[in-house]
């Protein structure tokens, strides 16, 4: 079993808050929510659903939208549309993963489901849990995970949810639902989406299980029911971190990680869920493990090697020789260099070295594509990579790259001059 001293480590939090349930929330929608509830739907942008109304359409006629959902929200009229199945690609594979496209009437109204249920919820998650939530993300999930490899959990259970979204049972997230709100019309709403089906290649399809991945309430149903098992694992004295479905539990040896997988497969059959048994495996921190896009051992802490193709093919896609060489190739390439570099380029990370090899690759696809032809490399090197980065302004990954000083501020890294 695990050692007193993770029980000593988990004393704050092991005690459940007090369940009050909350019994009127149908009164707090007002035309203030609405609006906010719009602002958010709109930042987030996205697709329009099976009516093909975009945000810009919904947005023509907002206030007589918003009022007509507000009373439909209001006075149990309330249906909702089928979401609108789109197959995007997994990266390095032939593989797909389903997302539902909710119209953007119902986004609204997922929205004002979501505000209205998570400060509800909020107080009772679990510290282990980092995914959707205010003030939370991954790099603080990983540095969590650090943190706990540093006071000596070296080993590692590397766990994975057999289809999470997908095989979620309805029960079990209206179930927990439940046990704290008891507005029968709002739980009425939650059961509606999960029950409004999905129209695929201009078929219906109902959904009888599963919470669809696309959807702007799905990621607070997740954190709602997989909070019985964070609080289940503290309970049992064991070490956990978790984003959303994606989680490992860290132990001091073997056998405590064992004991964990088991107690992880009780509390998924409780859900209805099981753990993937190909993805899920025992480790440590010494062999490494992938995490939230990361590969973490005791050698390195760096992108993944899905990571490091993933990002490679949208260059590739950026710099195919087919294309004319511009400015806009340059302002494509930056945006992709600069969402990877601000995942990846963190403090804890130990990426340089591996940013130098992918700044110099990207270099070498720039200079193929203006000469519509790959020279050799001497040849190629005539187009020096200071004419890329200071006259053009393309971005490198290294300029991104930080570290904590002795006072543990952070700072950027002196990047090389960039000669090749």
């Amino acid at each position: 079993m695990p050692e007193a001293t993770a029980w000593q480590h988990q004393r704050e939090r092991l005690t459940m808050p007090k369940i009050i349930k909350e019994h009127s929330l149908t009164g707090r929608i007002t035309p203030k929510l609405m609006r906010q509830a719009f602002k958010a739907v709109k930042r987030n942008r996205g697709a329009a659903g099976v009516d093909k109304v975009s945000v810009q359409m919904f947005e023509a006629n907002l206030d007589t939208n918003l009022d007509a959902l507000m009373r439909d929200l209001k006075g149990r009229t309330f249906q909702a549309k089928p979401l609108r199945r789109v197959n995007i690609p997994k990266p390095g594979g032939t593989k797909t993963r389903p997302l539902g496209v909710p119209i953007v009437r119902d986004r609204v109204a997922q929205e004002v489901l979501r505000r209205l249920l998570e400060p509800i919820f909020e107080p009772l998650f679990h510290d282990a849990s980092h995914g959707f939530r205010k003030g939370r993300g991954c790099h603080g999930a990983i540095e969590r995970t650090l943190e706990l490899h540093e006071q000596g959990y070296r080993h590692v259970l590397d766990a994975d949810i057999k289809g999470f979204f997908d095989n979620l049972p309805h029960k079990v997230i209206m179930d927990a639902v439940c046990q704290r709100v008891a507005d029968g019309n709002i739980l009425g709403i939650v059961e509606k989406f999960l029950k409004a089906g999905v129209m695929e290649d201009g078929v219906f399809k109902p959904t009888t299980i599963g919470t669809p991945q696309g959807g702007v309430i799905s990621p607070l149903l997740a954190n709602i029911v997989l909070n019985q098992m964070d609080w289940a694992l503290a309970e049992a004295g064991y070490q956990h971190v978790r984003y959303a479905d994606d989680f490992v539990v860290l132990g001091r040896t073997k056998a405590e990680t064992q004991e964990a997988l088991g107690a992880v497969r009780k509390c998924l059959a409780k859900l209805g869920l099981q753990l993937s048994e190909e993805k899920t495996k025992l480790t440590t921190y010494g062999k490494g493990y992938e995490f939230l896009g990361f590969r973490l051992s005791v050698q390195s802490r760096r992108m993944r090697d899905k990571s490091r193709r993933k990002f490679q093919d949208k260059v590739r896609e950026i710099t195919t020789r087919s294309r004319n060489f511009g400015k806009e190739v340059i302002d494509a390439l930056n945006r992709v260099i600069r969402g990877t570099a601000n995942y990846f380029a963190q403090p804890f990370a130990t990426c340089r070295w591996l940013f130098q090899k992918l700044d110099s690759w990207i270099r070498m696809r720039l200079r193929a594509m203006k000469k519509k032809k790959r020279k050799n490399y001497n040849d190629n090197r005539r187009i020096s990579g200071r004419y890329f980065c200071r006259k053009l302004g393309l971005l490198t990954l290294e300029q991104f790259c930080t570290y904590k000083d002795e006072n543990g501020e952070t700072r950027r890294v002196a990047p090389r001059n960039v000669a090749t």
